[in-house]
């Protein structure tokens, strides 16, 4: 199982209040992301109640609201990838346990409700990440919602919406961070090289666990950009500094430590999540 780490006890329950009074005034306050729920995505929304925030965040829960019959006509297929799905968590490592189970059927529901664009392999560990933290019904709205709303275009045959965004990571690079673009522009490494599984998995393979939540939280309120923006602070992290990069002397090792970016975060990283709110404040 993952270690939990955190806040104070008497900070997550200040924040619960805080979360559960948004809850209750939802049409006014929380339909309009306003700064006030901005804000406290910033500061983390508490594990008990991910569950309840993120659909209302990304819109699931309207759409849960308008299909309610749909999750019944779910049937059986998709098994390929479902041992792949963090393998050493307790919720997955049986194939007939109700994490196994779950994400199967969350998986060919989305099959079902977009049969256009099928199944796409980088939908699996954004899947599991959902159960670990709500209700299957809930989980598969939510899958719908960051495919079709927030990542348009990311799940579909020609991944047109991937290529645009690792287009853009591109000017950004090359705008914030101007050395590391430059060393990865003289070593031939384009982002699409890397970041395609970055984007895709919204970083569930390449960040500790806690710190990924946090990133989701943010993700939910503002959108891509904060997968811009972490790709921006975990290129930071690997080749920022000119010692770094003069240990990358090609391709192969730029890309080597690149992809195992992992080792640069830690977990519960606060220092992590306050470079992506910095540069998320600088682009408002």
């Amino acid at each position: 199982s993952i270690r939990s780490v955190g806040p104070p006890p008497e900070l997550v329950r200040q924040r619960e209040a805080k979360w559960i009074n948004i809850i209750a005034q939802w049409d006014r306050i929380l339909l309009k992301k306003t700064s006030k729920v901005k804000l406290q995505c910033q500061k983390g929304i508490p594990a008990s109640l991910r569950a309840k925030c993120w659909p209302m965040l990304c819109g699931a829960l309207d759409r849960m609201k308008q299909n309610d019959d749909l999750y019944q006509s779910w049937v059986d297929v998709i098994e390929r990838d479902l041992d792949r799905q963090f393998p050493f968590h307790e919720m997955f490592l049986s194939k007939d346990g109700h994490g196994q189970r779950g994400l199967f059927r969350v998986l060919k529901a989305y099959t079902q409700y977009q049969p256009e664009e099928g199944y796409c392999q980088a939908q699996g560990p954004v899947a599991a990440v959902l159960l670990m933290n709500m209700p299957a019904e809930e989980a598969f709205w939510c899958l719908v919602q960051i495919s079709k709303q927030y990542l348009p275009g990311y799940y579909s045959p020609l991944l047109e919406g991937v290529l645009f965004d690792a287009a853009m990571l591109t000017w950004v690079l090359k705008r914030t961070c101007p050395a590391a673009h430059r060393h990865l522009q003289h070593h031939g490494v384009e982002p699409l090289m890397f970041a395609t599984d970055w984007l895709m998995c919204l970083f569930t393979r390449h960040l500790p666990f806690n710190t990924l939540l946090r990133v989701w939280d943010l993700f939910f309120c503002y959108g891509v950009r904060v997968l811009l923006q972490v790709a921006v602070v975990l290129v930071r992290r690997v080749l920022g500094r000119p010692e770094q990069r003069k240990k990358c002397q090609g391709q192969v090792e730029t890309l080597e430590r690149l992809r195992g970016v992992r080792e640069e975060v830690q977990e519960e990283d606060d220092a992590f999540i306050a470079e992506v709110r910095h540069i998320i404040r600088g682009l408002r």
